[in-house]
């Protein structure tokens, strides 16, 4: 059994490769790569078997949208799994569905009945266990390592990802070429017992929440609330999404592009592949220095630019090596892209929220990639593959100017570890479900303070909100204008306590600013009250207003 080593919060923070001194982390980073090798050859052969027993350029098309397209059906339900339940058997169970899948695949291209939409039928099924498996990862990276290693961690997986992809594409034409489809999904299938082993043997420490598991509606719904109030999760959200569904044009339509316009088979395919995954390493490997270059929000646009270069030079050339020189443009493009985004919304998410906001990142990214992958499909098949390449590197563009509205921020470090809370001792015994709860918060506030009173309780408003506050108000005694007072509600006395645990340090630092502006001996006066209907009377727990009797 590999457990979590205590030694990696002391690393520096500088170390690129410091996650690697972690042996949990080592140890499934090693097992993904295994599998991403095996899907990767997975993937030439299904795209060159779907290319050979249909005529349909669409139906090519679609074998990227099989697989992305459950990442935005399900990952939203899969982030909030990943908050509420071990993310490491969500992540164990996502692989059982992927392995499943490649099993599946080559029990029927061995038996020969593998037509086209069971081809895809079971790229939806692989697309499910990844759509399961993603958000739970890549949220349990916070829980193997500390904060300041997330960035070279999250580094480290899109290098090693694309590290396989110089060699799984060229290793699948060849595979392909000499041994058939059914030599490479066998190795498809094998190679999924990697991560599955390695995830049964290791384990990792956690933090647990001392409140009961939410329900999943509500879990889904505050997770949605969360990215929706969050600015800078929204913007990098909607960047990638936009992003997604211009550059997915590369990868969906590079089986046509060798068939129709270099004339080649399946070796050149994965050539063609491998030289944008090593443009994809050689971006991971300079992406501190290049940060150290430009801002990340810029360094992101730069990247929209590269791959509009790639699809604008794969529409005009036949060459074999412009087009690996391209592609290579094209994948240093997008590991940047994505890496970028990912860090950036990890990096905003507090703990208690991070599987839900990735979960919600990696949904809509992948529905762009799935609409461009039939929006570029068609384009190919009802115009020309020359249009829907010109027509993506035009998106690209616009997708890089997207920037100065839609900023990526800046990698920082910030504590987003929830606080300690001790629940207020009550003179009523309350039920988790008694509710609604009312909360008021009385501040003396000198007028030479109030403009900066006001600055901080809009962001007292935002964070709060955020969490789980509802109604947030903020009133002016107008007999004793010096007194404030903050109001908000929550539904329940169990919404209340989560509140106050969900608030992080970072969060409470504003409470301390607050605090500093108030003027009185004593704190802030706080009242917590229970909402009371003034209906006709109704059967009610005595257990609600008041204490049982004795």
């Amino acid at each position: 059994m590999i457990m979590q080593s205590e030694n990696n919060t002391h690393l520096p923070a500088s170390a690129t490769l410091a996650p690697f001194r972690n042996p949990v982390f080592r140890s499934i980073w090693t097992a993904t790569q295994i599998s991403s090798l095996g899907w990767l050859v997975q993937t030439v052969a299904i795209s060159w078997l779907m290319a050979t027993i249909s005529a349909s350029d669409l139906m090519v098309a679609l074998v990227q949208a099989a697989s992305t397209l459950p990442v935005f059906l399900l990952s939203i339900v899969a982030g909030a799994i990943a908050d509420n339940f071990s993310r490491r058997w969500v992540m164990f169970a996502g692989h059982c569905l992927i392995a499943l899948a490649s099993t599946t695949l080559m029990i029927s291209v061995g038996l020969g009945f593998a037509g086209p939409w069971l081809i895809l039928a079971l790229g939806f099924l692989a697309g499910c266990g990844f759509a399961l498996n993603d958000p739970a990862w890549h949220a349990s990276v916070g829980d193997i390592l500390h904060k300041r290693d997330i960035p070279a961690a999250v580094t480290l997986m899109s290098v090693g990802y694309n590290i396989v992809r110089s060699v799984g594409p060229a290793l699948g034409g060849v595979v392909l070429a000499f041994l058939g489809p059914l030599a490479a999904f066998a190795l498809a299938a094998l190679s999924d017992l990697a991560p599955l082993t390695a995830i049964w043997r290791t384990r990792w420490k956690v933090r647990t929440s001392p409140l009961p598991r939410e329900r999943m509606t509500m879990a889904i719904h505050d997770g949605v609330r969360f990215t929706v109030m969050s600015l800078e999760i929204r913007a990098a959200i909607a960047r990638a999404t936009l992003f997604g569904l211009a550059s997915i044009s590369i990868l969906a339509l590079l089986p046509l592009f060798v068939r129709d316009q270099l004339k080649s088979g399946p070796i050149i395919y994965g050539i063609l592949l491998a030289g944008f995954g090593m443009g994809a390493f050689i971006a991971g490997m300079s992406n501190s220095f290049l940060r150290r270059m430009t801002s990340q929000n810029r360094l992101v646009s730069f990247a929209s630019v590269a791959c509009a270069a790639c699809c604008l030079s794969l529409a005009l050339t036949s060459s074999v090596p412009v087009a690996v020189v391209s592609l290579a443009l094209g994948g240093a493009g997008w590991l940047i892209t994505w890496t970028g985004i990912d860090v950036s919304v990890q990096l905003a998410s507090p703990r208690w929220v991070v599987g839900r906001t990735l979960s919600i990142y990696y949904a809509l990214s992948a529905g762009g990639m799935a609409a461009g992958s039939w929006i570029w499909g068609t384009v190919a098949q009802n115009y020309s593959l020359g249009w829907a390449l010109e027509g993506a590197a035009g998106a690209l563009l616009l997708v890089a100017a997207a920037g100065m509205l839609l900023p990526v921020g800046p990698w920082e470090e910030t504590d987003q570890e929830s606080s300690d809370f001790r629940p207020p001792e009550l003179a009523l015994d309350l039920k988790p479900r008694s509710g609604p709860i009312v909360v008021k918060v009385e501040y003396r506030i000198p007028e030479e303070n109030i403009e900066t009173f006001l600055g901080y309780m809009r962001a007292r408003r935002h964070v709060q909100s955020r969490a789980g506050a509802r109604n947030w108000t903020l009133q002016r005694n107008l007999q004793t204008p010096s007194i404030w007072t903050e109001t908000f509600r929550t539904p329940t006395w169990m919404d209340f306590l989560r509140l106050n645990h969900r608030l992080t340090a970072a969060d409470k630092e504003i409470g301390d600013h607050l605090l500093s502006l108030h003027d009185g001996e004593d704190p802030p006066h706080t009242v917590l009250s229970i909402e009371r209907t003034t209906e006709a009377a109704r059967t009610r727990s005595p257990t609600l207003f008041s204490r049982p009797p004795r």
